[in-house]
């Protein structure tokens, strides 16, 4: 891998992660069409501790506040109906840790067909937009248990390529009646428990394996890019979604889907 395909590819990972358009489904085709050798397993495992860096950092102050709050509920809880944000949020990565269990071997092998990237990239990025209409307003302080596991058991769709992790986790914030900043914000913090337990398991992986001759640099150029990305990307759609709807990224989603399918049917 050369310094700058490492660049693009930590930018796509940090660009993506976030925005609701699935970072696996870019990271997939991008290489792909561009004739890249595939970029493995260790530089998968230093761009996602990027783009996992950058949530911790963008949301330290919710962590230590959801922290606080498990350790001393009654002391810090401001709404007795709500479920608590760290509960909530641990609750809601039970779902996609099981079926990561069930369904690993499917995921790595078929799933990865370009035709199941382009259809889940078509009809999520429709349920999405279906769901961006709904009338929402609730805060995320009164999250309930049931909104953790339905947004949770969504979550466990995002394995699918093409779906996109923080897509159909809004899409299912937003059927729960969540404000739509509210639900990226969820959907941001959940994150961070399945991104660790990914990222502990990719290292455990390549643990026994060494570097390779100039493996170094690629391999920090993707940590940098993808951290510093991400963290920029977290904050400009936060900003955006407090002003505007998700249909841009529905129109691109369906566009891709679309582009996908005529490349290979031509093909």
């Amino acid at each position: 891998m050369t310094p700058l395909q490492a660049l693009i590819l930590g930018l796509i990972q940090g660009v993506t992660e976030f925005l609701p358009i699935s970072s696996s489904a870019h990271l997939i085709l991008v290489p792909y069409l561009l004739g890249w050798e595939e970029h493995g397993l260790r530089f998968d495992v230093v761009t996602n501790a990027g783009t996992l860096l950058a949530a911790v950092v963008y949301f330290r102050a919710d962590l230590v506040a959801a922290a606080r709050q498990m350790v001393a509920p009654a002391a810090t809880s401001t709404n007795a109906s709500g479920l608590g944000l760290g509960k909530a949020v641990l609750l809601g990565s039970v779902p996609i840790i099981l079926a990561a269990l069930v369904f690993y071997n499917w995921i790595a092998t078929v799933a990865r067909n370009p035709v199941i990237i382009a259809v889940s990239s078509i009809a999520f990025g429709l349920l999405l937009w279906w769901a961006d209409r709904l009338p929402t307003e609730r805060p995320l302080k009164e999250i309930t248990w049931r909104d953790s596991v339905w947004i949770g058991a969504a979550q466990a769709l995002a394995l699918i390529p093409g779906t996109s992790r923080s897509g159909i986790t809004i899409t299912a914030g937003l059927w729960r009646g969540i404000e739509r900043f509210e639900a990226a914000r969820f959907s941001f913090l959940l994150a961070i428990p399945v991104g660790s337990l990914a990222l502990a398991k990719d290292l455990l992986d390549v643990a026994t394996d060494g570097l390779g001759q100039g493996e170094l640099w690629p391999l920090v150029i993707g940590f940098v890019s993808s951290a510093v990305s991400a963290y920029l990307i977290i904050d400009w759609l936060l900003g955006w979604l407090q002003r505007q709807k998700l249909t841009i990224f529905v129109a691109y989603r369906v566009a891709l889907g679309i582009l996908i399918l005529a490349t290979v049917l031509w093909n």
